[in-house]
């Protein structure tokens, strides 16, 4: 188990000190997420946590304007949500969405500490390959949601004077394994004789290591050594989070990354994709 619940007031008090400090033409930079500028980004993350409160105080789900029956179909459906959402919100100042996002993100974060961990989440975790996921799972993934949007912030205004950086090993940790939890399913095509092992390394001020090791039924996560290490990809803290949201492509990964031993099945960690989009 995964445990982000505690982090959310941590992380959202490190937003609303960032936006607050953010000047008027600094809401307007571009992101890496490629069509969203600052204040977009910033939108996104105030309808997650509206979208969050409706449907766990109120009890009020939005049903899809479209069949969904496909991964592929809910990927345009949510990019459809989102755009909309993100299209309207250019009549709201940044001053209110910083306040609404300081409301609303004291919300969230308690709706997320209430949860039973171990219950199944209303949602799954579909990026790796889960039909139904616990709630621990579920929350972890809306840290990460959390977590990169506001690092696309920060990188896009550059404001190494903000102290409370989200860059730092308590709170990019439970991201990045998070993130790991899709290897199984990115590596589900990948055959290779039981025990053997793929090392993950993610360097950041420490390395932080995990073990992709095959098992009779497939793939499994660990973050002991297992079996026989064949491969190695290491990885630094900013390319991977790129990587893993898709704000870097696989290939430009590779060439800032270091594969050791079998280098074609260690690449394969470079396909994960940790976002619905």
């Amino acid at each position: 188990m995964i445990h982000t619940t505690h982090l959310f007031p941590e992380l959202d008090e490190c937003l609303i000190t960032l936006l607050k400090s953010l000047a008027p033409e600094e809401w307007e930079k571009p992101t890496v997420a490629r069509l969203w500028k600052v204040r977009d980004v910033a939108a996104h993350l105030l309808d997650g946590n509206i979208r969050v409160i409706s449907m766990y105080r109120d009890g009020y789900f939005t049903a899809p304007d479209r069949e969904i029956n496909s991964y592929d179909d809910l990927v345009a459906y949510l990019n459809q949500l989102n755009g909309d959402w993100v299209k309207a919100s250019k009549r709201m100042s940044p001053a209110l969405l910083t306040e609404l996002l300081e409301s609303t993100g004291k919300q969230y974060s308690e709706i997320m500490r209430r949860q039973d961990l171990e219950a199944d989440a209303i949602f799954s975790v579909s990026w790796a390959g889960e039909a139904t996921s616990k709630n621990w799972f579920h929350i972890a993934r809306e840290y990460t949601e959390k977590w990169h949007h506001q690092q696309q912030i920060r990188e896009a205004v550059d404001k190494p004077d903000i102290q409370r950086d989200i860059m730092t090993p308590r709170l990019f940790r439970p991201l990045i394994e998070t993130f790991l939890r899709g290897l199984p399913h990115t590596y589900r095509h990948t055959q290779a004789p039981i025990g053997t092992a793929v090392r993950i390394a993610i360097k950041l001020d420490e390395v932080f290591e995990w073990f992709l090791v095959r098992a009779a039924d497939g793939w499994l996560i660990t973050d002991t050594e297992e079996g026989e290490t064949a491969a190695s990809v290491t990885l630094d803290a900013d390319t991977a989070w790129k990587l893993f949201t898709k704000a870097i492509k696989p290939d430009e990964a590779l060439a800032m990354a270091h594969l050791t031993g079998n280098k074609e099945l260690a690449g394969v960690t470079l396909n994960l994709i940790a976002v619905m989009a």
